[in-house]
């Protein structure tokens, strides 16, 4: 059977999920963007998976080649084994799909540092770091242009490398990790802690706190906001700590920073860079790269997987980035 010209890819992530149609060329069809249902359950959010690469099919032109599904926690290229974010376990491929086409799992970061490596900032590096920082935090080891998950795929998992260790407890049970200080979630959340006790000292009329955003608080913080620039301080603080000993253990050619946070752009990247090279005293701090690919990252690394799935041979060495527009579902 002559195989398709395009697969579904799906990046599925905490509070949103980045679908599109790609095709073996790199022109990504049309794309899509939907909630993650997160907080209706584990069951719900393999539903709404399901449906999702449902619409995407239904909308190509025929049934596609095969379907690639990024997804955080510790996966195969078969099954979702466990997500303490999301509450899966043990999760079928084919569980996320009706379509009966070939199928293929990725870790979502390692999957967006597949699709940096192949065509984005890695393209011309045989090792680096990819780092995504969004509602959590985590990394892909580049090493020889493959991702690497480590013996029992947990390699990567920068975001619980314990930074304060007489810091807050962590969600995954750790003291001081990296997340808990320089996710966009935490960024948000500590904001919202800070004010508020300030706010408590106030007089009455003027307790209220507006709830903000991890991007409100930078912006607040450039502004001079003394609550944000202690909550985005302490966030740099944290990431270049763990930077610096991931620099000195695996002295990787570059550090690629991906996911939402990283769109703060200068604000972020300046003083990070600053600071990682004084922690790297007698050394040179590997430059840090913004992603090429932006938040299409997953979604881009998913279509690369739905190809492999489908049997493409060496998918993406061909593609160019200006053919890696997402274009609006019709």
């Amino acid at each position: 059977m002559r195989m398709k010209t395009y697969v579904v890819a799906l990046d599925v992530g905490g509070t949103a999920m980045k679908g599109g149609l790609v095709t073996s060329s790199g022109e990504v069809l049309l794309s899509d963007r939907r909630a993650t249902p997160r907080s209706e359950g584990p069951a719900r959010v393999v539903e709404a998976i399901r449906e999702f690469i449902d619409d995407l099919a239904a909308a190509g032109d025929g049934p596609p080649a095969g379907v690639g599904v990024a997804v955080p926690g510790l996966v195969t290229a078969d099954a979702a084994l466990y997500a303490a974010n999301i509450g899966w376990k043990d999760v079928p491929a084919a569980e996320f799909t009706t379509l009966d086409v070939p199928v293929r799992l990725g870790h979502d970061v390692r999957t967006g540092g597949l699709a940096e490596s192949v065509v984005g900032a890695g393209r011309s590096e045989r090792d680096f770091l990819f780092l995504s920082i969004g509602t959590g935090i985590a990394g892909a080891i580049i090493v020889g242009g493959t991702p690497y998950g480590g013996s029992a795929g947990w390699g990567g998992e920068i975001g619980h490398i314990p930074v304060l260790p007489e810091g807050e407890r962590c969600a995954c049970g750790q003291i001081g990790c990296l997340e808990t200080y320089a996710s966009a979630a935490s960024v948000a959340r500590r904001y919202a802690e800070r004010t508020s006790r300030t706010a408590s000292t106030r007089p009455p009329a003027s307790r209220e706190v507006t709830p903000a955003t991890a991007e409100d608080v930078v912006s607040l913080a450039m502004t001079g906001d003394r609550d944000a620039a202690a909550v985005w301080d302490e966030a740099l603080e944290a990431l270049s700590l763990a930077l610096a000993s991931y620099t000195l253990l695996l002295d990787p050619s570059s550090i690629v920073l991906g996911g939402g946070l990283s769109e703060a752009g200068p604000a972020l990247f300046d003083p990070l860079a600053e600071r990682l090279q004084e922690k790297l005293t007698w050394r040179t701090a590997p430059p840090l790269r913004p992603a090429a690919l932006g938040t299409s990252a997953g979604m881009l690394g998913a279509a690369l997987l739905g190809l492999q799935a489908a049997g493409f041979p060496d998918p993406g060495a061909t593609w160019k980035l200006d053919v890696l527009r997402p274009a609006p579902v019709p």
